[in-house]
């Protein structure tokens, strides 16, 4: 994250014995001592799953609003037509009551479903297959443990050449490498640890990496940013590069942003607000503040800087800024104050914003028209919203206002059209 996550089978048993005879009483008394042991470790391994399945936010495609969890059947929109997640709770039938706990987790390492049919990659797998088997086991231990959803599972609708599995033969020879995380002995533990979530579980690629017309992510631009497909949000860079990405944010405002959905900094809405609700927020505090650690120490790459504005853009945005300036004085000062420079953490700063300034413009844009609110969330349990104005402003007023934000008090954006904003009144919500 909203953003694609998509698991497509799981089951596991955890088993553990232990043996002593030498009498009949200490017989009775081993046997009780090992089924105390065994429901401790199965009960720890079941809550270790569960708090491995939230990293992976696995509800967040396999649960339909208002359904009930892990019934699947989530409608997912792609270029390439519908695909609807599958059943994974414990139901034998339409779920994954009878996967094996090595099957799923060959489902999990190598994209191949039980029966050997390859998956589509809205499933992450090409991150998943860096999540250690012991891991994989408490995933699905915790899932098999879940209350069986009897809901069938509904078929792909894509369009032809698409449905054809054989095809994704060639998409896995270019985008997918198996093998699970392997640690850098040049870096520290905590570094490890937040590139596992990050890169693993996590799947933050999916969302922050350009993707390409062949639905792939393009490797040379890893957490540059990207739009996402169909959605019309646009993922920031996560690189350390400070024009747009987390170059210049302290630690402590990345995991309070993960955490909290909120910080100093700014604040979560569109599809991340729902990775943050669903996910993020029941981490422990030392596992976002690794995701950070290793976020921050990502390489500066080129991101998405801008380019020095045409004679045409300099005119464009004089024309708009006057408009711009009275609509912000009148509807958004109150909140993000006179010079931009917001009230954290509630009304984020708008001046010095990289998610204002970005080459694309679809997030401040969506903003004004739909507004949001942040996630609610441990940290922040009553979040503050921005009101929807796509009611009020007509599409020039909107994108006069927008470039007025992304042009005032030292921001570097680029001017908005009305035809930008036009095309994105309709836009879905997530």
């Amino acid at each position: 994250m909203p953003s694609l996550r998509h698991l497509e089978a799981l089951a596991v048993r955890v088993l553990l014995g232990a043996s002593c005879a030498v009498a009949l009483a200490c017989v009775s008394m081993a046997g009780a001592s090992a089924q105390t042991t065994t429901s401790k470790a199965d009960a720890a391994t079941i809550k270790r799953g569960e708090y491995l399945a939230r990293a992976g936010d696995c509800v967040a495609c396999h649960t339909l609003p208002a359904g009930k969890e892990f019934g699947g059947g989530r409608p997912m929109d792609t270029p390439f037509g519908t695909l609807f997640s599958p059943n994974i709770s414990s139901d034998k039938e339409n779920g994954i009551g009878k996967w094996t706990a090595a099957e799923f987790y060959t489902m999990m390492h190598t994209g191949k479903s039980r029966d050997g049919a390859l998956l589509y990659p809205a499933m992450p797998f090409g991150s998943y297959t860096k999540v250690t088997r012991a891991d994989s086991d408490a995933i699905h231990a915790y899932l098999l443990s879940t209350t069986p959803v009897h809901q069938p599972n509904r078929p792909h609708e894509l369009r032809f050449p698409f449905n054809q599995r054989q095809l994704l033969l060639g998409w896995r020879a270019l985008f997918f490498k198996e093998g699970e995380y392997e640690p850098d002995p040049k870096q520290s533990a905590e570094w490890n640890r937040g590139a596992y979530l990050v890169e693993g579980l996590g799947h933050c690629s999916m969302c922050h990496t350009a993707i390409n017309k062949l639905g792939g992510n393009v490797s040379s631009k890893a957490f540059e940013g990207g739009l996402i497909p169909l959605q019309n949000w646009y993922a920031p860079s996560l690189t350390s590069n400070k024009e747009a990405g987390l170059g210049d944010w302290s630690i402590q405002d990345i995991v309070g942003l993960l955490h909290a959905g909120i910080s100093d900094r700014g604040a979560v809405y569109g599809p991340m607000a729902e990775v943050v609700y669903n996910s993020l927020q029941y981490l422990t505090e030392e596992d976002v503040r690794a995701m950070s650690v290793y976020l921050k120490a990502l390489p500066q790459r080129s991101g998405d800087t801008s380019e020095p504005p045409s004679p045409a853009v300099t005119e464009a945005r004089n024309n708009l800024v006057p408009l711009g300036k009275k609509v912000y004085d009148a509807e958004c000062a109150v909140c993000h104050a006179a010079q931009g420079q917001g009230k954290p953490p509630h009304f984020p700063p708008l001046a010095n914003n990289q998610s204002i300034e970005m080459n694309s413009a679809v997030n401040p844009i969506r903003m004004v028209l739909n507004g949001g609110y942040a996630p609610g969330t441990f940290k922040n349990p009553k979040p503050y919203g921005m009101p929807p104005f796509a009611q009020s402003l007509s599409d020039v007023e909107v994108a006069a206002v927008v470039t007025y934000i992304r042009t005032a008090w030292g921001n570097h954006g680029a001017p908005v059209t009305v035809k930008e904003v036009n095309e994105l009144r309709s836009a879905p919500l997530y």
